[in-house]
């Protein structure tokens, strides 16, 4: 479902970060925006982080640590709360405009994005009954970018929840095609539950017929690159990376401490902004949940 913005006037006289600059459009000679000024980004940070729980992360120092990274867009995933749980400074952090789906389950899935400008257009879910049941995803636009927060199923739990992740990657791909034939620039952000490449993963031989790293789901998330047009942004600045690269490290055992780690948290995107991406890191200081959160700088266009 779509949710509208708020007032046009309100929208282009929200809170500025420093990394804005204002201009005013050429329209307004002739009166239509008298008054207004618009602000055009000279750079953006996009962060996502996979919560494991959005109460758990706070607990764990999260929201103190978002107002120094000075982000403009923050994806979370696998907020495992309902809206009624969901406290001020988790709806709206000082400075940042939020928005959620959250899953019907309680203690489920459900993501959320939070910006520093308000959107001009929120999309709560993409159209499927099944999934959008399940709070995977919000799409929010920025001007003439969309950035959209997405949590993918996970089939480690049995063979029917892969089965469901199967049916989820069919429904998905034409989705992600039509975006990409919007003509809008797109970063998706989140928890894709799908390590690509051999490199992606620390035991990759023992995990082939694993889910996260089956022959059908890495070909699934060739075709986004190969054949759709979208763009694996890390690996655009890092192509040969390995134990830097992982986003994602099993509870079990020694897993963090000797980083037996994923890469399953991605920022992909459309070509033109890709290619203004100028560093990327992977937050590893402190531990917010079994994730660590993926940070990408984009240049102005």
């Amino acid at each position: 479902m779509r949710q509208t913005g708020p007032a046009r006037q309100h929208y282009f006289r929200a809170y500025v970060p420093p990394l804005w600059r204002p201009c005013r459009p050429a329209m307004e000679q002739s009166g239509i925006l008298a008054g207004l000024t618009f602000y055009l980004p000279v750079s953006m940070k996009i962060i996502s982080a996979n919560l494991n729980g959005i109460r758990s992360a706070a607990r764990k120092g999260f929201f103190e640590w978002l107002p120094a990274q000075g982000a403009d867009v923050v994806c979370v995933q696998e907020l495992k709360a309902q809206e009624t749980d969901m406290t001020p400074e988790l709806l709206n952090p000082p400075g940042y405009h939020g928005y959620f789906h959250y899953a019907e389950k309680k203690g489920y899935s459900g993501v959320g994005l939070y910006s520093r400008m308000p959107a001009k257009n929120v999309i709560i879910g993409f159209g499927n009954p099944e999934f959008d049941a399940e709070g995977r995803y919000v799409e929010c636009d920025f001007g003439d970018l969309t950035v959209i927060s997405l949590y993918c199923p996970s089939g480690s739990s049995s063979p029917e929840r892969q089965e469901a992740k199967f049916r989820f990657m069919e429904i998905f791909l034409p989705h992600l095609l039509a975006l990409k034939q919007s003509g809008r620039e797109i970063v998706i952000c989140g928890d894709w539950n799908i390590a690509h490449r051999e490199i992606d993963l620390k035991n990759w031989k023992s995990n082939q017929k694993n889910s996260g790293f089956l022959p059908e789901e890495r070909a699934w998330l060739s075709r986004v690159f190969d054949e759709i047009g979208l763009v694996d942004v890390y690996r655009g600045l890092h192509p040969e990376a390995t134990g830097d690269c992982y986003t994602w490290w099993s509870n079990r055992g020694q897993a963090w401490a000797k980083n037996v780690g994923w890469r399953i948290d991605y920022q992909i995107a459309t070509a033109g902004i890709a290619t203004r991406a100028r560093a990327t890191s992977i937050y590893k200081e402190q531990r917010f949940s079994d994730h660590a959160p993926l940070i990408i700088d984009y240049a102005a266009s």
